[in-house]
């Protein structure tokens, strides 16, 4: 039986938000591409992801991150990923996402971080 994945969009404000649920594997990672994509063609560049129940993180769902990171930025938008659990943490900071995302404990402050002088954004400065 393959791992359940689920995956939920809302809006706070202008940041949308989506909220990632199992495992982002090979199998999951192009659902998860398909809802930056849509979230992007609408014209939202301000994308929170959020990551409370996310359970595990595969190379594949890894690279999406990294594949959209750069034209979000690029249009004065990023991507903020928030609520790691302990594993799926330790895996973004080994791989040195810590140093190209902005990660957050809660939701609320990294819907918040896009209110904040771009200067705060990490890897500027």
């Amino acid at each position: 039986m393959p791992n359940p994945f689920a995956l939920t969009k809302s809006m706070e404000g202008d940041v949308a938000v989506i909220s990632l649920d199992g495992y982002l594997d090979a199998h999951t990672a192009p659902q998860f591409e398909a809802a930056i994509q849509d979230e992007m063609d609408g014209g939202h560049t301000r994308i929170v992801v959020d990551c409370a129940p996310l359970t595990y993180i595969s190379s594949a769902g890894l690279g999406v991150f990294m594949s959209f990171v750069e034209e979000l930025r690029e249009q004065d938008g990023d991507i903020k990923i928030c609520a790691l659990q302990p594993k799926v943490q330790s895996t973004f900071e080994v791989l040195g996402f810590a140093e190209i995302f902005d990660i957050c404990d809660t939701r609320q402050e990294a819907v918040a971080r896009f209110d904040e002088p771009h200067a705060a954004t990490v890897g500027e400065g």
